[in-house]
């Protein structure tokens, strides 16, 4: 990451015209803007390790942007994050301080502002990296040490077993087919006619929900399997 690199931001706003305002704003400063408006898809996106600033706006659908950056400092996701608001007292910005913002900006704002902002954060993060962290409901997916935890506890998982859910990960709440399973997890481009993808797949609902209350993978009956959001 380069600090004359294109700044890369991740908007979570669900907000539609806000949400178009800042994005002319930051893209007219040569910003590269990825936006989303839940906070949920937000957090899935914020630990992905391609993103120099996350934006959230504090009340967001499925998850508010205090728990969206919770959760990413709970994980270890270094993201600077800029919030902004339209509750812009003194402990509302002190509240959004002390769960893990970087900066903190009331509704309405000088574009200019939120521009220098975004760059000083930028400064600030410097050369650092972020090693991809797939998140989703209560389910974390650390990429590079290819460990998988739940509530922040460690699911031991096979190789295969991870794979498989690291996959299923990338493609959190979404219905993955088991060609696609086979295609991508097995590396095979035809059905071997075995139950190999049911065994496996049973194998690791079974360890991400030992222990725990509620489900987390599915079987999407006739099609194949999906992951859902839970919060604890």
């Amino acid at each position: 990451m380069a600090q004359d690199d294109p700044i890369s931001v991740l908007l979570v706003e669900d907000d539609p015209a806000a949400r178009a305002n800042i994005v002319e704003i930051l893209a007219g400063a040569d910003m590269a803007v990825d936006a989303v408006d839940d906070g949920a898809e937000g957090l899935r996106r914020a630990g992905s390790g391609r993103y120099d600033v996350v934006i959230l706006d504090r009340m967001l659908p499925h998850l508010s942007g205090l728990d969206v950056v919770t959760r990413m400092r709970v994980a270890g996701i270094g993201a600077p994050v800029l919030m902004l608001s339209a509750l812009g007292r003194s402990e509302h910005r002190v509240e959004g301080l002390e769960s893990g913002v970087d900066d903190y900006m009331a509704k309405p704002f000088e574009p200019n502002e939120l521009v220098a902002r975004v760059r000083a954060l930028r400064r600030r993060a410097g050369q650092r990296r972020q090693d991809a962290i797939l998140l989703f409901g209560d389910l974390e997916c650390h990429v590079k040490a290819r460990t998988a935890h739940r509530r922040g506890r460690h699911v031991p998982l096979s190789p295969k077993e991870f794979a498989l859910f690291r996959f299923l990960m990338e493609h959190a709440g979404e219905v993955v087919t088991r060609e696609m399973l086979l295609r991508h997890v097995w590396k095979l481009s035809f059905d071997p006619q075995t139950n190999v993808v049911d065994v496996n797949v049973g194998r690791l609902r079974r360890k991400l929900e030992e222990g725990f209350d509620s489900a987390v993978l599915e079987t999407v009956w006739g099609t194949g399997y999906r992951l859902i959001a839970t919060h604890g």
